[in-house]
């Protein structure tokens, strides 16, 4: 049901007195400001003016000619002097501060001393003021987050002697809105604030420089994320707390769009406050100025649009935005702790999740002792996601959290679930970009492979089976039936960054009509198979029981060295961290050619005769034929390993048990 939304309310401001005393009320809807203290405050503005304009003509020399550019940078250099100590446009009659909302006060800017001479006693408003006034109200302040740009309005150290925290997030006021990684400062550090309140109760101030529009951008994006409700409630709240609530239409569209609803046609932004419309705030045409007060003379940064764009979506693109620090610590710590992991000097920056290990010799026999299922191997880009109540974040293989936009509503129960998100659900999965074959349209996709908690409960100890069904059941049903039966109408799922499906897994028996008619037909490349235990726990980091096979021509490995010339000889400097055996191979990468075979670490050969004769190569250009000049890249393998797999043809084998005899014959070819 669409809740209908007046937001037309007229602004009027507070009446402050410099005797606060015991007349400090709670916040109401305030009735008209009488129109003689605007001619008042105007009137004084105009003196001081006229003031400044006497004192620089006494004080200014006599100039000789210059050239225009100097008198522009001399008239700058003074204008910016004198708006350091200008107050805000339409500061003086804009309401104080509003009611109170999830022990969030929404508030103009306070000013500090430094402002009295150009505000008459009964229009100031610093923290003086600011905390006088709240305690009266009842209310302790413990934290102030500032959104303005700029640090001239008030000395921060008045908050400190209060024992008030200040955390400041620099936000344009102008032509945009806060970025993402603001917004997830903000909720942040509110979400840490109250949640650390556990004995005592104190209230955080939000301002920016009247309180109305980034102030009320911010406070929307935490009820946003903390409570179950849609953008046009949120807005609602807010405008009712503080009248007339957000008045930039830019503001309020931002909204919609980043939490991916649909604006109702009944939303319609209310007009610019009376007290933002005096006349030295309005253009010929009697529009408001833009909010340029807070940016020093610098154009805002354009506004953040959803707009899809033509760009070519690549497996190294960077989804997501980025999170405070102490709240990606803190989220590292609930997946040590998930996965039963230990935390050591450098444990908490090495990603997690299971890796698997090539199939070889030795774990080919696992596949016949064990019960396992097979999947297709995308070529896409790992990541683990945790699923919270206030967002979603990708994991990568740096360990590092981004946050995205999904929705992940929970299982609808006896308890009213349906009403409910997941929190701290953690899964594991890769990222696809699906091409689709009419249009060639690209989109991307997350194939969901394991689950390892549900909403804060560790499952990885159960089979691989049990939480397969379990990622079906908690995960992805209820997000279907939410999309599908319009249990949520204002949500669109379409707007989300990538879709979302579980991965499907095959009996061994189908890994023939697996290769040669599934993965041929996919929108996405494929590079191999995996094959996972159907009764294994989830095994965090190197796994040896889940084997990975990959196509000969799309084959990689691990081991690197750089040949570096020598005299006469060649000199290979292993880069591998692993141990250098009798069963190491050198192979030269731009052949393929066995160069050597050796233990030491230093190594010494001739040279890879093959490419010291091709010349057309780009790396060997000008460098001649002589010896101690070639530079050949070169690459380490392990007999033991499956990257032999190289020699193996990707179309040169219709069954499983044929590719297996050659890998056999292989490994027997390559020790003679």
């Amino acid at each position: 049901m669409i809740v209908a939304v007046d937001l037309n309310a007229s602004p009027v401001p507070e009446d402050d007195q410099d005797d606060f005393g015991d007349q400090v009320e709670e916040y109401h809807a305030p009735e008209e400001r009488v129109e003689s203290a605007v001619d008042i405050a105007r009137r004084e503005r105009e003196e001081r003016k006229r003031k400044l304009k006497r004192e620089r003509s006494d004080d200014k020399p006599v100039q000789v000619s210059q050239s225009p550019g100097h008198d522009q940078l001399f008239h700058t250099k003074i204008l910016k002097s004198y708006d350091r100590s200008k107050l805000p446009p339409g500061w003086l009659d804009c309401p104080s501060f509003g009611q109170e909302i999830y022990c969030m006060i929404p508030s103009k800017v306070p000013l500090g001393e430094s402002f009295n001479d150009y505000i008459i006693p009964g229009k100031r408003y610093s923290f003086k003021q600011v905390i006088h006034q709240q305690r009266v109200l009842g209310r302790k302040l413990g934290l102030v987050i500032d959104l303005t740009n700029t640090s001239r309005y008030y000395p921060v150290a008045d908050l400190k002697k209060e024992g008030i925290k200040h955390v400041k997030i620099q936000c344009k006021g102008r032509n945009s809105v806060p970025d993402n990684l603001s917004v997830n400062h903000f909720v942040y550090e509110v979400t840490q604030f109250l949640f650390r309140q556990k004995h005592s109760r104190k209230y955080i101030l939000v301002h920016c420089t009247h309180g109305h529009n980034r102030t009320g951008y911010m406070i929307i994006h935490y009820l946003m994320r903390t409570m179950s409700m849609s953008v046009t409630q949120a807005i609602k709240i807010f405008s009712d707390v503080r009248p007339p609530g957000i008045y930039k239409p830019e503001y309020i569209d931002a909204l919609y769009a980043f939490y991916h609803e649909k604006k109702p046609e009944m939303i319609v932004c209310p007009p610019t406050p009376k007290w933002k419309r005096t006349p030295e705030l309005v253009d010929l045409n009697g529009e408001a100025m833009p909010d340029d007060d807070d940016d020093d003379g610098v154009p805002g940064s354009p506004l953040h649009e959803n707009h899809e764009t033509d760009t070519i979506m690549t497996n190294d693109d960077v989804l997501g935005d980025e999170i405070p620090n102490d709240q990606q610590d803190a989220f590292r710590q609930f997946c040590f702790q998930t996965l039963k992991l230990g935390v050591g000097a450098r444990g908490h920056m090495q990603f997690p999740g299971s890796h698997p290990v090539s199939l070889n010799r030795e774990n080919l026999q696992l596949l016949r002792q064990r019960y396992y299922y097979a999947t297709w191997k995308a070529d896409g880009t790992r990541y683990m996601m945790l699923i919270t109540m206030d967002g979603c974040y990708l994991i990568d293989r740096s360990f590092n959290f981004r946050r995205v936009q999904m929705r992940f509503p929970c299982r609808i129960t006896n308890d009213g679930m349906a009403e409910k998100t997941h929190h701290f659900t953690l899964l594991d999965g890769e990222m696809i970009i699906d091409t689709l074959p009419d249009s060639k349209k690209q989109e991307r996709r997350y194939l969901i492979y394991d689950l390892m908690a549900v909403n804060g409960v560790s499952v990885i100890e159960r089979p691989f089976y049990e939480r397969w069904k379990m990622l079906e059941k908690e995960v992805i049903e209820p997000r279907n039936q939410e999309r599908f039966q319009s249990r949520n109408p204002y949500y669109r799922y379409d707007m989300e960054p990538f879709r979302v499906r579980r991965k499907d897994f095959w009996l061994l028996s189908t890994v023939t009509k697996l290769l040669s008619e599934f993965i041929p037909k996919l929108s996405h490349d494929a590079d191999g198979l995996i094959f996972q235990g159907w009764d294994d726990p989830y095994i965090p980091r190197t796994h040896e029981g889940l084997l990975k096979w990959k196509y000969a021509d799309l084959n990689s490995v691990d081991f690197l060295f750089e040949v570096v010339s020598s005299t006469y000889y060649i000199s290979c400097w292993i880069m591998s961290l692993a141990p250098i055996t009798k069963w190491s191979l050198i192979v030269c990468c731009w052949c393929s050619q066995l160069i050597s075979s050796c233990v030491d670490r230093l190594i010494t050969i001739v040279s890879c005769f093959f490419c010291m004769n091709v010349e057309k190569r780009n790396s060997w250009k000008g460098t001649g034929l002589h010896l101690k000049k070639v530079r050949i890249p070169c690459i380490i393998l392990e007999r033991s390993l499956s990257v032999l797999g190289i020699l193996i043809d990707r179309n040169g084998y219709s069954s499983e048990s044929e590719q297996i005899n050659q890998l056999q014959m292989t490994l027997i070819l390559i020790e003679r």
